[in-house]
């Protein structure tokens, strides 16, 4: 008998979320990179274990939510927690149980009858195993947790327990998705967050979270190479320069890394071209909501 279900990853920003999707889909699905926030959009990664299809659900990072966008972002955080059948809470080993964690477990408790929600403290090689297991003790003596998981999501450390314990909760049922799909993103989206990947680990500061990346056109060609052109969203003209670099350095820089990845990603040849235009409001424009996955409503006050 076939099982299939979803696992929502929830957590605060820079928990290691994306970075476990990644590693139980076995591919790049979700972006990663060093900056918290980096995952916008509920993003779906499928994975097979034995006869099992784990959905995953990669939330953005569970934090105070200050513009439009971040409210949005936590919405959708909390929306694909309620759609799981399991929810995986994930708490970094070194930070210990922050004023965010303890947020979290409060508004868990009020999931905790219908949903079987697990712990997985994450980065394990970051501490001794004696703090390791007092954060774990005092995490549970806070919540009811169904399991805990000791993990290091970035060198595999512990996720195939965590997996094999996963597959076995879901519910009986058929596929939700064809086995050889790992995401239910639309390759015009994944496209666009890698690009705003590389942007994001070439860019410092505040400007990434005021940037963002749609993929406006996508052409397949005959010789079974595909023409893609994005659009770089900027609030100023300011920004628009630093994106684009000292003689374009910096946009040729992140459309060869983003092209490379695409390549790797799909198995095939890619032309990628990149526009950066400035748009003042964008993160007040229901069509780039849209475009991320998020509903523009949930940002409201």
């Amino acid at each position: 008998m076939t099982k299939a279900g979803f696992v929502a990853l929830i957590g605060e920003p820079n928990a290691g979320k994306s970075t476990l999707l990644n590693q139980m889909v076995g591919a790049k699905v979700s972006i990663v990179t060093h900056k918290v926030q980096t995952t916008r959009a509920r993003i779906r990664g499928v994975a097979m274990h034995g006869e099992s299809q784990i959905v995953f659900i990669d939330t953005p990072g569970l934090f105070r939510p200050r513009r439009r966008l971040d409210r949005a972002m936590v919405a959708a955080a909390w929306t694909g927690a309620a759609d799981a059948d399991v929810v995986v809470l994930m708490v970094e080993a070194h930070r210990g149980i922050t004023d965010g964690v303890k947020t979290i477990l409060e508004n868990l408790s009020e999931r905790s009858q219908t949903t079987k929600i697990a712990l997985a403290i994450n980065k394990i090689d970051k501490v001794k195993s004696e703090v390791l297991l007092g954060l774990a003790k005092e995490l549970n003596d806070a919540f009811a947790f169904s399991e805990t998981f000791m993990i290091s999501a970035e060198r595999g450390h512990g996720t195939d327990t965590l997996k094999d314990w996963l597959a076995s909760q879901l519910p009986e049922g058929p596929y939700l998705y064809p086995e050889d799909q790992i995401a239910d993103l639309p390759m015009r989206m994944i496209a666009a967050e890698i690009t705003r990947e590389k942007l994001t680990l070439r860019l410092h500061q505040e400007l990434p979270y005021q940037m963002t990346v749609e993929t406006e056109n996508w052409e397949e060609r005959k010789d079974g190479s595909a023409k893609i052109d994005q659009v770089i969203y900027v609030v100023r003209d300011g920004h628009k320069g630093i994106v684009l670099g000292h003689r374009g350095e910096t946009v040729k820089a992140v459309s060869k890394a983003a092209r490379e990845e695409l390549e790797e990603f799909m198995g095939r040849k890619i032309h990628l071209f990149l526009q950066v235009k400035v748009r003042p409001n964008w993160l007040e424009e229901k069509e780039r909501y849209s475009e991320m996955g998020l509903d523009f409503k949930d940002g409201n006050s």
